[in-house]
């Protein structure tokens, strides 16, 4: 299984459009692969457009990583391995049992966005 991970460059989890690397890990090696993430401060869809290229199995989430239309962009061609853990050690360490929980679908509780009329993720917890 690949999973990719959004990461910064101390290897924390981020949110994908805070990401500036795109990490894909080997489940079974626990290798992982580093890309620059070309939706580092730009958007959420973006990223996702990125991740799926990639063709991986699964993308590491925690609440609020997803927006609508990232979400909407990867259900149905991707799992969701939901997590607590903050960093890449912790993700790799216990990799076998995320895999093992991966979701197919998420409760819309995760987002960490609306989408506005437009079709756009708009931040919620932006002030106006």
């Amino acid at each position: 299984m690949k999973i990719a991970v959004t990461l910064n460059k101390d290897n924390e989890l981020k949110p994908l459009e805070e990401a500036e690397i795109l990490g894909i890990i080997s489940a079974d090696t626990k290798e992982i692969i580093r890309y620059q993430n070309p939706g580092y401060n730009i958007s959420k869809e973006l990223t996702m457009e990125a991740i799926l290229g990639l063709n991986v199995d699964a993308v590491v989430v925690k609440e609020k990583f997803l927006c609508p239309g990232s979400y909407g962009m990867s259900f149905g061609r991707l799992k969701y391995v939901l997590t607590q853990y903050a960093n890449l050690n912790d993700i790799l360490t216990n990799i076998d049992i995320l895999t093992k929980h991966a979701l197919d679908e998420l409760e819309d509780s995760v987002y960490a966005e609306s989408m506005n009329e437009s079709g756009v993720c708009v931040d919620d917890d932006r002030p106006n």
